[in-house]
């Protein structure tokens, strides 16, 4: 099986490639974060067309997940479908979070917040938004069992070797103390990086900023990731990132990561 994830900076912009890359790359299922679309609004029979059967989760012209898959899938959407309550609906206001079952496997896709910068407003809902995530996935796995993929933009570059220059960057968004320790606690839930499993050298990047040539200049970001529970961990067979979306014209500014089991 074949399971991949997507930033795609809105999926009606980007619908011809990733239907394209889809069939190029023969993935069976894979996460989209950033669709900017409602739900009346996606483009679901373009992508029934293929044979790709269609789950999102979205808001107008922000935010949004989906997962376009081969096989029919049970889901769960937003904080609420697994942690119902007050502090849960508030936080499904911005449409970030969807899970999936398929068989005995649970497939979790995020669009964790951007954070703006460090110690803004939206910097410390960031903080709190991961806090609720590692409490989901918690309930998530007394529920539905510990093979867990979890996957999607966290908006976080895990260690300096995911950015290009880490030099200053402690206190940058997406790589400042406070995150890191977020996303860690999170990950000590059982979770593992599976990429840095495979290829543990730098400049390997997921994201390039379209200002400056970044791209280009191979300026770039790792935070776009793939997290398989121990129990999973034996049954992939490699887990790499596909730069070549991210040269087609008006791409998105993030690349895919594709997972084999």
């Amino acid at each position: 099986m074949k399971i991949a994830t997507w930033n795609v900076n809105s999926i009606r912009t980007r619908k011809q490639q990733v239907r394209d890359w889809l069939s190029q790359q023969d993935v069976d299922i894979l996460c989209v974060q950033e669709t900017k679309v409602t739900d009346e609004e996606f483009p679901k029979d373009y992508f029934e067309e293929t044979g790709y059967k269609c789950y999102f989760y979205g808001q107008k012209s922000y935010n949004g997940v989906a997962i376009l898959s081969r096989s029919s899938l049970e889901c769960l959407y937003g904080f609420s479908g697994v942690i119902p309550g007050e502090n849960s609906s508030i936080l499904d206001k911005q449409r970030r979070l969807m899970a999936a079952k398929i068989g005995e496997i649970i497939i979790v896709n995020v669009y964790v917040p951007n954070g703006n910068s460090v110690d803004s407003e939206k910097y410390h809902y960031k903080l709190n938004w991961l806090a609720n995530l590692r409490r989901y996935l918690e309930v998530l796995k007394e529920k539905h069992g510990d093979k867990i993929i979890m996957c999607g933009d966290f908006n976080i570059a895990p260690e300096d070797i995911d950015i290009y220059n880490p030099q200053g960057k402690e206190n940058h968004i997406m790589a400042s103390e406070k995150e890191r320790k977020a996303l860690k606690r999170i990950l000590d839930l059982g979770f593992i990086d599976i990429f840095r499993k495979f290829r543990k050298e730098g400049n390997n990047f997921t994201w390039w900023d379209y200002r400056q040539n970044g791209f280009v200049r191979n300026r770039g970001w790792r935070i776009d990731h793939i997290y398989v529970t121990s129990a999973l961990e034996e049954e992939v067979l490699d887990c790499h990132i596909d730069i070549y979306p991210r040269k087609l014209e008006k791409p998105s500014d993030h690349a895919p990561v594709i997972c084999n089991l």
